[in-house]
């Protein structure tokens, strides 16, 4: 009987820290989106997570130190 591996759910709004990460992930969405509104939509919705996530990690002492 084969082990089955152990995954979780990717969430891009973890990974965008700064405002350069984000900027990063908006350019190269809106690059490969084409006309697609939803694939942008869900882009400014994940940076608008993110920012959500920092403010938090700021106000909470979690965000790292630079």
């Amino acid at each position: 009987m084969k082990k089955k591996t152990a995954t979780t759910k990717y969430d891009v709004a973890e990974h965008l820290r700064t405002p350069e990460e984000m900027a990063a992930y908006l350019e190269l969405c809106l690059e490969e989106a084409g006309d697609d509104a939803a694939f942008i939509a869900k882009t400014l919705g994940d940076i608008a997570r993110a920012k959500g996530m920092s403010q938090f990690a700021r106000n909470t002492g979690f965000a790292p130190q630079d």
